[in-house]
């Protein structure tokens, strides 16, 4: 997984467990289409980072689940990479008005022959 790819799971595991802290690791994978693996290597990561803390609850008679709660530390790490992820956004957004701007200009120059 390029580091790229690593933090965009990062952003959006942090952003799924802020909106959804109950979710299991399986429902956090399937939502945001990645592998179990990553999700839990990601979140092993980001607990020995000090951004999320783990905490247990009951789920059902039978079986415990885990809660998962962004620390001060991870909601300004979700807020700071939300920025980057924006900042790399608008820069293709950018990039793409330009290709298709170009691409327009080819257009006409082809339909005026």
């Amino acid at each position: 997984m390029s580091p790229t790819q690593r933090e965009f799971v990062r952003y959006k595991v942090l952003q799924a467990i802020e909106h959804n802290p109950e979710a299991s690791q399986r429902e956090l994978a399937k939502e945001l289409g990645v592998s179990l693996g990553s999700v839990n290597f990601c979140i092993k990561a980001l607990v020995d980072k000090g951004l999320i803390k783990v905490d247990n609850f009951v789920k059902s008679d039978h079986k415990r689940g885990y809660a998962y709660y962004l620390t001060p530390q991870g909601i300004v790490e979700k807020g700071e990479i939300t920025g980057q992820f924006l900042k790399r956004k608008m820069q293709e957004y950018e990039l793409l008005k330009q290709e298709i701007k170009e691409l327009q200009a080819d257009v006409e120059r082809n339909n005026s022959v």
